[in-house]
């Protein structure tokens, strides 16, 4: 009697134990990344226009509503780029965007490394924009975002991860007060960073 207790009390303990691990790990994971952002650079004003490539800093904050299902807010500082034409010349003015994002992130279960899809949508604010006189863009873009990506554990709260995305970004110019068409930024951006569970 005496050893079904004791074997009754450790299950009870371990059980316990193994509860307390699982609601110890947060939900809360956190990354930093490099993106290079390679833009698709579509125009239908016919003056060819197309924003330069860069590198850019990029975190994001995700949370776990399970071990599967997660949310993703992306994030940056405003990024500045040179605008050219190539029926123009070159570059004929510049902007800023800030384009957070916020995705729906499936995880899936796999040894060793932890693969992820997501989508969802993006908002790009367009400002500090220089551009010839008679000439402006919508400051506005609302688009959706895809994305794939994986962690790999470097130590029980820290990993490495490889991410791309694809963000649909575009604005229509204007010229003398008239629509002149649709530039459609459309990037990729490939990522390498760290993420830490906390």
């Amino acid at each position: 009697m005496k050893k079904n207790l004791l074997a009754v009390a450790v299950l009870c303990a371990m059980t316990s134990g193994a509860a307390f691990a699982q609601q110890a790990e947060s939900p809360w994971l956190v990354r930093v990344r490099a993106v290079h952002l390679d833009s698709a650079n579509k125009d239908s004003t016919g003056l060819g226009l197309s924003v330069n490539n860069k590198t850019i800093p990029e975190v994001d904050i995700t949370y776990f509503f399970n071990k599967n299902v997660a949310a993703e807010l992306i994030l940056t500082v405003p990024q500045k780029h040179d605008l050219s034409s190539s029926v123009l010349g070159g570059r004929i003015g510049s902007l800023k965007h800030l384009p957070p994002s916020l995705l729906l992130q499936y995880h899936f279960d796999a040894p060793g490394f932890k693969p992820y899809v997501g989508a969802g949508v993006n908002y790009t604010r367009f400002s500090s924009v220089n551009l010839p006189a008679g000439v402006d863009i919508d400051r506005n873009s609302w688009g959706g975002a895809l994305q794939v990506g994986v962690d790999i554990p470097l130590s029980k709260n820290l990993s490495l991860n490889f991410d791309v995305k694809k963000v649909y970004i575009k604005t229509d110019v204007f010229a003398g007060g008239a629509k002149a068409g649709t530039f459609k930024v459309d990037p990729v951006l490939v990522g390498v960073g760290l993420g830490w569970r906390f």
